[in-house]
């Protein structure tokens, strides 16, 4: 049987929001099978839990925000795209504010935290949502359609494509397509950092936003170059980006899916629109089991290696 994973114990890291700007400590615990990915928010009253779905992301303005009555947890793509890329299944996250630490920008730490606790197996079948037809979702028209994209595919793979009118991410390759059974999540996705123009902080500082960021937990670009001494981390690291939060944004549907997702200048609420046109319509998934680990899809099988 394939089986469902959390953490053999817990782990902690302390940091501050990418658009708070404000120090928050983030413990991860082992969950029981079928608790699902859970925020909690130890620093409110009753400490809130906020279980995710695609019906609890009430904001997706430059990231994915969850919440539950009048509690919220803001910025989760980065900490859920690590849990989709390792396959963790079950999860406790205690958060003592409003928004998940920013750390470097990536999913790098997030997957070492992962790795540091510890990878366990549960005596529970793990469940996956498997596409059978097409779900796409579309927004504008000719240079400037935005679309999303699921089909039917025994695995999970991501293709994207960005476009920029900018030098410094012209100059990189601005589609990029990681295939799961292929390749290494860790290796191949993790580190891209995410990214933004100084022409625009003013702007997002005036709006409450982007008050934690910098060099050092963003690649920051002025009008013709990337600022940060140390360069990029990988030559497609703008659009390996945008695979890492696609990831994220869509295993807050609860878990993983069975599917070939495409998509074109997509982002955070494009992503959310998508898992909610796909839960619209039943006849276009069914939850799946593997009672025989040979029968599932090769890069699901075995827990994700570290480095």
């Amino acid at each position: 049987m394939l089986k469902q994973r959390t953490l053999k114990s817990l782990t902690r890291a302390v940091g501050v929001g990418l658009h708070s700007g404000q120090r928050v400590e983030i413990t991860l615990r082992p969950a029981a099978p079928d608790t699902g990915i859970v925020f909690r928010r130890v620093d409110l009253p009753q400490a809130p839990d906020i279980a995710v779905s695609a019906q609890a992301v009430t904001d997706t303005r430059l990231a994915s925000t969850l919440s539950c009555g009048n509690a919220k947890v803001h910025t989760v793509e980065h900490l859920m795209s690590a849990c989709a890329g390792l396959g963790v299944d079950n999860l406790y996250v205690d958060i003592t504010a409003e928004e998940v630490p920013i750390l470097d920008g990536s999913a790098a730490s997030f997957v070492f935290l992962l790795q540091s606790a510890g990878i366990e197996m549960q005596n529970a079948p793990r469940r996956f949502i498997r596409i059978n037809r097409p779900v796409e979702v579309r927004e504008g028209e000719g240079a400037n359609a935005k679309w999303a994209r699921l089909d039917p595919f025994h695995g999970y793979k991501l293709s994207f494509e960005i476009d920029f009118n900018h030098p410094a991410v012209d100059s990189t390759g601005q589609r990029v397509e990681f295939d799961l059974s292929t390749g290494s999540y860790s290796r191949d996705i993790a580190r891209a950092r995410t990214f933004g123009f100084t022409k625009d902080v003013e702007m997002m500082r005036a709006n409450g936003l982007a008050l934690g960021g910098g060099l050092d937990n963003a690649i920051v670009m002025d009008d013709y170059k990337v600022l940060n001494t140390d360069g990029l981390r990988y030559d497609d690291e703008f659009v390996k980006h945008k695979i890492l939060d696609a990831m994220g944004d869509l295993y807050i549907v609860g878990k993983p899916l069975l599917a070939a997702y495409s998509a074109r200048r997509s982002g955070h609420a494009l992503n959310n629109k998508l898992l909610r046109e796909l839960q619209a319509h039943p006849e276009a998934w069914e939850v799946v089991t593997f009672e025989d680990v040979r029968q599932a899809p090769q890069g699901f099988a075995q827990p994700v290696r570290a480095w």
